[in-house]
């Protein structure tokens, strides 16, 4: 494969700089700044050595999600460490908020490169996910993207919707959203470990290269192998998830075969810190030992001759060093999700050898605050969007006293949207037990506060849309006892053995899971209570969920084992019927009490 060049359609550059300072809140960096080859340090061999090492700039962000507007309640704030270790949270996200902070973070860097680690549309609010994500390709290119691997939820639509947000042009079905053609995206979508099950080879470009004055940075992009384990199957049909080390060492070695040795891999794929703060020493008490999950052996196992891993999926806040096979030190970043927060590293370039002089690498997550000037071009696209939504978005679907919180092993807002699909389900077919509902489905609060001037406690179509966006049907489907019993155990071994998936349940099912325990056993059968009567192995329970579950999606494969299949509305609908039917401005909805699962640490 030839070397890519910065396509022609990006020879635009940085068109727009904002004046004002910065006020973002940093972390410390990954690495100190240590010796560049020689004794002197990245300054003193500048002053000795003109034009040798040359500082590039690195901008990160991933995990986007469509996210335009600040997120609401929780999925709006990031959790910041105090000089005196205590914690506060700090309102953060927006567009309007991330192109003035990336456009102050550029000024006076000549060389700087704007990535993203995936997952930038998908499972996106109203304002994005209505239009099928144009908005949010059209704000990408006004905040200088360069580049972006892609992640799970770009496959939400299948490969040939992918293709369109990449190349351009109208969508198949809904058409032009205005009176101009959709264009598509300035950047590359890196995807060098998804092939084309047919041809066996990558749908998009495996790898890019930025070049500014003879500096040489290549990026590879992959997403998480398991993609096809999240993602419906039809986003998927006809495609093949390659692993991802294999991959990226395959194309490492491609682009040093061109003379690029300067490589960042983007990687949808990532870990959980041990911290909430996204401003923790990810390197204490030794590298990297503040991270875990599968980011970490993927970073151990990718070639020395990456440089540096910019991650994502985990929505976690992370800056670390983990060592690389030959066990030097190599910067792994993740700057949480949403827009929150942004990572900014400096590659030192050798002009004399092409490569990083990884001992000097500095890299520090930043808040994207509020607090700094909206950038006017955000401002203006967000209008028009929100214009051409409002008459469905601002529809009033129900009321609630309170906010409706989606974080915890049991949320008050999973409890609610099983509630919903278990009411669903009962119109359809009386006979319906139970209702389950993956947690990974639930995108973000409902908060009481009014968002757009609909009031306080009301909650609108938008709102609905933020929480629900993937148009999951509700499907119906019978188990037996035992099946049922396996399902709950599926949450914790398994596909989600290191990583569990806790499934909300609809009220009337009750157990505990015993978290001291391992695997299966962390789900105590004998607890299991359906409406207060133990669970029948030989009995048959009608079992309400959404298509995605209802297929074994999820790490579920006891769940496409089910029979007598009846598919009802999409999942939004179900909820919208349940706030209406439960709910007004004079008896709002109170949020659940989430005790339906007795927890064991």
């Amino acid at each position: 494969m030839p070397l890519n060049s910065q396509d022609e359609r990006r020879g635009r550059r940085r068109r727009t700089r904002v004046l004002a300072a910065v006020a973002g809140l940093t972390t410390a960096g990954a690495l100190a700044a240590a010796a560049l080859p020689g004794t002197a340090s990245a300054g003193e061999d500048r002053r000795h050595q003109p034009g040798r090492y040359q500082d590039v700039q690195l901008l990160s962000f991933n995990d986007l999600h469509g996210n335009l507007e600040p997120p609401a309640g929780s999925s709006g704030r990031v959790t910041e460490v105090q000089p005196d270790g205590t914690t506060k949270t700090v309102d953060a996200g927006g567009v309007e908020y991330l192109a003035t902070h990336l456009r102050e973070a550029r000024e006076g860097q000549k060389y700087s490169i704007t990535a993203a680690g995936g997952d930038m549309v998908g499972a996106s609010p109203l304002i994005s996910g209505l239009f099928h994500d144009e908005p949010t390709i059209e704000a990408l290119n006004k905040l200088d993207l360069d580049v972006s691997s892609v992640g799970n939820h770009e496959f939400d639509e299948g490969a040939k919707e992918l293709s369109r947000l990449q190349n351009g042009g109208c969508h198949p079905t809904a058409g032009c959203y205005t009176d101009k053609r959709f264009q598509g995206a300035d950047f590359p979508y890196l995807a060098a470990n998804v092939l084309d099950e047919k041809r066996n080879k990558p749908i998009l470009k495996p790898y890019w290269v930025w070049k500014q004055n003879g500096v040489k940075v290549g990026f590879i992009g992959v997403t998480l192998e398991a993609t096809p384990d999240i993602v419906s199957a039809e986003g998927v049909k006809g495609l093949v998830f390659k692993d991802e080390v294999e991959t990226i060492n395959k194309y490492a070695k491609e682009l040093q075969r061109q003379g690029v040795k300067s490589i960042v891999a983007l990687i949808h794929e990532g870990g959980f810190p041990a911290s909430g703060s996204y401003n923790y020493n990810c390197d204490s008490p030794g590298a990297g030992d503040g991270v875990s999950g599968p980011i970490v052996d993927i970073a151990k196992n990718i070639t020395p001759q990456v440089d540096a891993v910019v991650t994502g999926h985990t929505h976690a806040a992370y800056v670390c060093t983990i060592p690389d096979p030959a066990g030097n030190p190599r910067t792994v970043t993740s700057a949480s999700s949403f827009g929150r927060l942004y990572t900014d590293t400096t590659l030192t370039y050798d002009r004399a050898t092409g490569d990083i002089a990884r001992t000097a690498v500095t890299s520090a997550n930043h808040v994207v605050s509020r607090d700094v000037e909206k950038a006017p071009d955000m401002t203006a696209l967000i209008g028009k969007w929100n214009a051409l939504a409002a008459p469905i978005g601002n529809r009033a679907i129900g009321h609630i006293s309170a906010d409706i919180n989606n974080s915890g092993t049991e949320s008050p807002l999973g409890d609610l949207i099983a509630d919903a699909q278990l009411a669903h389900g009962k119109a359809l077919d009386p006979e319906t037990d139970v209702a389950l509902m993956n947690p990974g489905g639930i995108r973000a609060p409902l908060t009481y506060a009014a968002k757009a001037g609909e009031g306080d406690g009301v909650v609108t179509y938008a709102e609905g849309f933020t929480v629900q966006p993937f148009a999951n049907t509700v499907n119906l489907q019978n188990l037996t006892g035992a099946q049922l019993v396996q399902v709950l155990k599926e949450q914790v071994s398994g596909a989600n053995t290191a990583s569990p998936k806790i499934l909300q349940p609809s009220a009337g099912l009750t157990y505990t899971l015993d978290l001291t325990k391992a695997g299966a056993d962390r789900v105590v059968t004998d607890s299991i209570r359906l409406n207060g009567a133990a669970i029948d192995p030989a009995a048959t329970y009608r079992v309400a969920s959404n298509s995605f579950l209802a297929g074994g999606g999820d790490g579920f494969p006891t769940l496409a084992l089910g029979t007598g299949d009846l598919v009802g509305a999409d999942d939004l609908t179900a909820l919208e019927q349940y706030l209406t039917a439960n709910s007004s401005a004079t008896s709002p909805l109170a949020p659940p009490a989430a005790d339906r699962i007795t927890i064991v640490r």
